[in-house]
């Protein structure tokens, strides 16, 4: 199964206090603006083979609906998605996504 196909089957989001506390203070990314990027298109999603040791972990590159482009790591748990860490997008970040969007 594609992460696509695992996203669709998702049903909504679930947070760990710590993760959705160090997004804010670090990168000032609030829940609701990590999840806007999951409805918004073009939204890349890679899986996060490095980080994929005891469950599959997954990198999501989009926008939020305010056009915020954020890097999303999270995994899927009980249909579920747990966003791990949300932060603005790196230079690197944007230029893969840009090549993904003019792709698409």
């Amino acid at each position: 199964m594609d992460i696509g196909q695992i996203l669709n089957s998702c049903e909504g989001f679930q947070w760990d206090k710590g993760n959705s506390l160090k997004s804010w203070l670090k990168h000032h990314v609030s829940e609701g603006e990590a999840e806007q990027v999951f409805s918004n298109q073009p939204l890349l999603l890679v899986m996060d083979i490095g980080h994929s040791q005891e469950e599959a972990r997954y990198r999501a590159l989009g926008y939020t609906d305010a056009g915020r482009v954020l890097f999303i790591v999270f995994t899927v748990r009980k249909n579920l998605v747990r966003i791990i860490s949300a932060r603005d997008m790196n230079k690197k970040e944007r230029v893969d996504h840009e090549k993904f969007k003019n792709n698409s």
